[in-house]
């Protein structure tokens, strides 16, 4: 990816990391499906009365809710308070990087390339490191209940990018009409839409679950008794985790590859651990130190930040079209023609032999 995305995928990864420490401070006094449902119905309001609704279609944005957003945070909530301290959480859910890599590959033959997939390899050894260096005892259903957040996070990456591979085919076939007045070319899916109005399908269903496995009276309770503390975290985890964050996620989705945009995610784990030592004052080990330098070495070498460059000055000749997966040495950025996200097989703009005949009809 350009270097300008991949600081915007840094910048996620921080946020998320954090996010661990601020849900933990939060769920002390708060049910934890009903913390779910109060941070996305503030993602919702005012929101969804200010952006537009994504041009996906109905189906693919309510199962973006239901894995993105639903499933993966009504789980890790539920793990958080069944006992999963907020450190190990951040790394077992980091499941969904090779989850995702694989569903992306049977589901849209996005298959990575060597360096990607010596970079996750790379950045799982991290995980493991750091894992079974953790002395913190964990309940064995905290843990499994996080690695079925996991599956839904990796699920939801997959449906956001395949959504935003189809609005772009959309654009295209709007771009090489004869209208007079075509519709307006967008860089792939609006990312910020999609995390808005996906999240419509969160907030009933958590309190619906809340009031049943809770009960009417302790959801009253809580919705009466607000403390500071959760009504920060809900501010944090709506405003920054969830629109500011998985608003940037899905833009990337839709524009690269997930092989390239996911592997970013093995950075919230440090940021997690750091922020939990400065917060929650656990002071990391040796393993959890070695881990996350392993982590980010694992990013750097599925990014390409490691690619040796040339010297300045040199001109290199114009690289060929990538094969499907691959991602090219420049990618698109906002602004530039379209060409991220088309189906594999399609080369980048207009001038493949499929958009050929489909203009020839």
């Amino acid at each position: 990816m350009p270097l300008r995305s991949s600081l915007l995928a840094v910048l996620v990864a921080v946020v998320w990391g954090v996010n661990f420490v601020v849900i933990d401070l939060g769920l002390g006094d708060m049910p934890p499906t009903l913390f779910v449902a109060l941070r996305f119905l503030v993602v919702l309001v005012p929101a969804i009365f200010l952006v537009p609704r994504p041009r996906a279609r109905w189906r693919d944005v309510l199962l973006v809710g239901a894995f993105m957003s639903l499933g993966q945070f009504g789980l890790l909530y539920t793990a958080l308070a069944l006992g999963m301290p907020a450190g190990l959480a951040s790394l077992v859910l980091q499941a969904q990087v090779g989850l995702t890599v694989l569903f992306a590959a049977a589901a849209l033959r996005e298959v990575p390339t060597r360096a990607q997939l010596l970079g996750v390899l790379v950045g799982a050894a991290g995980l493991v490191v750091v894992g079974v260096g953790r002395s913190a005892s964990t309940p064995a259903v905290a843990f499994v209940v996080t690695l079925a957040a996991a599956a839904s996070w990796a699920v939801g990456n997959v449906i956001a990018r395949r959504a935003g591979r189809r609005d772009h085919g959309s654009t295209s076939r709007d771009q090489g009409s004869t209208s007079a007045n075509p519709a307006p070319a967008r860089p792939g899916l609006d990312g910020l839409s999609m995390t808005v109005w996906s999240a419509l399908v969160v907030p009933v269903p958590m309190l619906a679950l809340s009031l049943a496995l809770d009960g009417p009276d302790a959801v009253g309770h809580a919705l009466t008794h607000l403390t500071l503390a959760p009504v920060l975290s809900t501010l944090y985890t709506a405003w920054l985790a969830s629109l500011v964050g998985y608003g940037i996620w899905n833009t990337l989705l839709a524009r690269y590859p997930a092989s390239a945009v996911v592997p970013f995610t093995m950075l919230v784990p440090p940021v997690g651990m750091l922020a939990a030592w400065v917060v929650l004052d656990e002071v990391p080990n040796t393993a959890e130190l070695v881990g996350g330098v392993v982590l980010l070495l694992g990013v750097a070498t599925t990014t390409g930040v490691l690619r040796r460059r040339p010297p300045h000055g040199v001109i290199t000749p114009h690289a060929p079209d990538p094969e499907p997966g691959v991602v090219a040495p420049h990618a698109a950025e906002p602004g530039d023609d379209p060409g991220f996200g088309e189906p594999p097989g399609d080369k980048a703009g207009f001038g493949s032999q499929r958009a050929t005949r489909a203009r020839s009809r």
